[in-house]
């Protein structure tokens, strides 16, 4: 990390964080100091263009940029490491202000490029299965910060990102606020306007995210990793089940579909002799009888140290005809990202030296 990143955010830590403001919080912002609503139109749209600094906002007066360079800040961040797979995903270890590191992913598909973001520094939340959990829990990100992984991410390959995925680093409803304010930001309408329903928010089974998530209709897609049938198994796996158990979180499920007439979409990583059996199939196909839902499984992916293996193809195959059989609306998950640990599960808080 170079010197001037450095000092540049030692000198701006006691400044409002203004790129972390919905609109709504901008107008009453700078109400406070009687500027007019479409100045706060201007400066959000600024912002979401990727400026990062109040002197390129030109339509604006200077004394009112040398003002607000006094008052805010505008949170960037640096590419510290790019790693490209054989598939074409691209990896980015990225420094933010602060020092810290995170990672986020960008994957090509059919209908465009997606972005696959981290919530937090680390992850709270014990997922045997996961490469995030081995790693201490720092802070949450703060909204500008989310938004930062997709402005250099975007910046850097000269592609325009139309997915983004909450998947990446932490569980987003443990940072619930920022989260939600990420998502109000870059889907305003005078902002960056990418749709809700291009963007995925992925949790392990934080029930009261879930249900204050469907009061919110904002519209976005909700993803359930859910991983096991039975609770035996997800307490084994899932620390979190020990808290919020299957009947629980199901619950809450049928209380997001009734408020957003949306459908979920179930994660479920096949485990090697752990999840993956054809009766387990059976089991999730009863669990998540009645729900207007989509299962997608996963092929487990190599995470050093770790004691699960991915199911044997074969054992894939069946486990999805076994849900088909019952009804059950699934696809099995293209790995992307492999060779380079970018895959789903192997992101984590890279120490470098």
């Amino acid at each position: 990390m170079n010197n001037s990143f450095d000092n540049r955010s030692t000198s701006i830590c006691s400044k409002k964080d203004i790129k972390s403001m919905t609109f709504d919080e901008l107008v009453c912002e700078f109400k406070k100091f009687e500027i007019k609503k479409y100045r706060a139109d201007q400066v959000f749209s600024w912002l979401s263009k990727g400026v990062g600094a109040f002197n390129e906002m030109a339509n604006l007066p200077l004394e009112m940029r040398e003002s607000f360079e006094s008052k805010y800040k505008i949170i960037s961040a640096k590419i510290f490491k790019r790693f490209v797979s054989a598939d074409g995903t691209v990896k980015f270890l990225i420094t933010l202000p602060d020092g810290n590191k995170i990672e986020s992913v960008l994957m090509k598909y059919k209908y465009g490029y997606s972005v696959c973001l981290s919530t937090q520094i680390g992850c709270k939340m014990g997922c045997k299965f996961c490469a995030s959990s081995s790693t201490k829990f720092i802070r949450n990100l703060s909204p500008s910060e989310i938004i930062a992984q997709l402005e250099i991410i975007s910046k850097s390959e000269n592609e325009k990102v139309s997915n983004i995925t909450l998947m990446g680093v932490g569980e987003p409803f443990d940072n619930y606020e920022n989260v939600i304010k990420f998502i109000k930001i870059v889907i305003a309408q005078n902002g960056m306007a990418i749709g809700a329903r291009r963007i995925s928010i992925s949790t392990c089974g934080i029930i009261n995210g879930i249900k204050k998530f469907a009061d919110e209709k904002l519209g976005a897609t909700l993803s359930v990793s859910l991983h096991a049938s039975d609770d035996h198994t997800r307490n084994a796996i899932m620390p979190i089940n020990r808290k919020f158990n299957l009947y629980k979180l199901i619950d809450s499920c049928r209380y997001y579909m009734h408020m957003t007439n949306r459908r979920i979409s179930f994660e479920y990583i096949l485990l090697d002799n752990i999840n993956d059996s054809e009766n387990d199939a059976k089991q999730l196909a009863n669990l998540i009888l009645g729900l207007s839902a989509h299962v997608n499984l996963i092929p487990a992916n190599n995470i050093e140290g770790s004691y699960y293996f991915a199911s044997p193809i074969k054992r894939i195959e069946l486990f999805a005809r076994t849900l088909i059989k019952f009804g059950v609306n699934v696809t099995v998950r293209r790995t992307l990202g492999n060779d380079i640990n970018a895959s789903c599960g192997q992101l984590r808080r890279i120490a470098v030296q």
